[in-house]
Formats: structure tokens, sequence, C-alpha cells
């Protein structure tokens, strides 16, 4: 039956255009954005998903940042320490020298200046060995370092590197035993600071690594295949040029009416 009150050609071209508009509209989308789930209306399991790692990552991101400052603390306290140690072994061969002068000789005072110099030049190291107001080489200069996050809570988990009194060790060195003794604790203080420059660094990794395989999976849940998408885009929109063309026809069915009145 032919009506000019109901065109139903018309009514299902249109249904047929305005579907074609839509999913051409979310393939542009996923075009524009590189996501087939960029909100949670696209796929709300696989956004909630993704919206928690992402925070994840964000949690990662900051413990990475942390990591990097307490590697460098270390490495400075490292650095100096080992220098200060060079410095202790020639403080230990000048009191071995100076055994051989008697003391208030010119040669016995002038070993003790040296000394006093070299001593001087390790105070000088303890104080200086500082990375962004952390130093590892000085009284109190404990360092509390994030290197993680508790899987279980989410509350960061933390480690304690003990920082070396090495002003300390300096004064201590008073004559060639305690030299050896301040060189000793000197050495073992030093090896400390390497392992722990080297966990941080196997830590590092690790972080990266988990930072990595997130985005990765967060992109295997939410990112767009661009060369499906750019291929399902040419198809819609020969569909909706197919569609309008449709929709025109059906329009102008009714034309065909006034055809019939004509004398």
């Amino acid at each position: 039956m032919t009506s000019i009150l109901t065109n139903a050609s018309a009514m299902t071209a249109l249904q047929t255009l305005n579907q074609t508009n839509k999913n051409l509209a979310a393939t542009q989308n996923r075009i524009a954005t590189g996501q087939r789930v960029s909100t949670a209306s696209d796929n709300a399991a696989y956004w909630s998903i993704a919206t928690t790692m992402r925070s994840e990552n964000l949690a990662l991101s900051a413990v990475k940042d942390t990591l990097n400052l307490g590697a460098a603390v270390v490495d400075t306290a490292y650095t100096g320490l080992n220098e200060a140690i060079d410095l202790g072994k020639q403080i230990q061969s000048k009191f071995v020298a100076q055994a051989q002068f008697a003391s208030g000789s010119a040669e016995h005072t002038a070993i003790a200046n040296e000394i006093t110099a070299l001593t001087a030049q390790i105070t000088k190291i303890a104080g200086s060995a500082t990375f962004q107001g952390k130093n590892l080489l000085a009284t109190g200069g404990d360092l509390t370092l994030v290197n993680g996050i508790d899987s279980a809570t989410g509350a960061a988990a933390t480690t304690t590197i003990a920082a070396y009194d090495l002003a300390g060790a300096a004064t201590s060195m008073t004559d060639a035993a305690t030299t050896k003794t301040a060189l000793d604790a000197m050495n073992a203080a030093a090896a400390k600071f390497g392992t722990q420059k080297s966990s941080i660094e196997s830590q590092q990794r690790f972080t990266k690594a988990m930072m990595d395989a997130i985005d990765r999976g967060v992109g295997a849940l939410v990112d767009a295949d661009m060369n499906e998408e750019s291929t399902r885009l040419q198809a819609l929109q020969v569909q909706q040029q197919l569609g309008i063309q449709a929709l025109s026809i059906a329009n102008s069915s009714p034309q065909s009416i006034l055809s019939l009145f004509r004398g």
C-alpha cells in the first residue's frame, strides 16, 4: 500500500542511516583516541581494570623516581668514601714513615702536618658528599627509601640505608694502628654501600619492567587495532553514502503519486 502519510521505506532508510552514523562516530573516536575502550560505556569491566592498572603505574612511577634519587645519594656516598679510603691509606703510610723520626724533629713535624692535611681532606669529603640534601657520610644521615609497593595493601614498602660517620673515622686516626682500624671500618662501609647500590639498580630494572608489563596489559585491553579501524571506517563511509542515497530515493517515492492525479 502506498500512503502519503506514512513512508515506511523512508523510516527504514533513516533508521539504517542513523545506525551507520552512530557506528561511524564510534570508529572515528577510536581512531582519534587510539582506544577501543576510552569510557566506561564502551566496556565497563575493561575500563575499570585499565583505570586501576594505570593508577598502579602512577604509583610505580613515583617508586622509580624515589629509587633514582636513592641511587644518586648512595652513589655519591660510595664515591666519596672510596676517595676517603685512598686518603686513609696515605695517612697510614705517613704514620709508619713518621715512626722512624724522633718526636719533635723537623721530619716528624713535617709528616704530622701532612697527616693533619690529609685528615682535613677526609673531613671535607664527609661534609660535602651530599646529594639533594642527603648525606650518608654524616651522623644522622640515614636514608629511608621507598623501594616498592605492597601488593596486598597498596602501601609503600621502604628500606633504610644507614649512614656512616666518616668524620668520626677521620678523627680516630691518631696512629698507624687506629688508622688501620678506621680503614677496615671504611672498607666495610664502602662494601655495604656497593651492595645497596646494586640492590637499588636491580629494583630500578624490576620497577621499569613492571611498568612496561602493565602498559602492555592495559594496551591489550583498551587499545584499538588501527588497521582494523581504518578498514571499518572506509566501509562505514560507503554505507553512509548509500544510506543517504536510499533515504533520498525513499523520500522521492511519494512524488510518484502525483502522476495519478494528472489529467
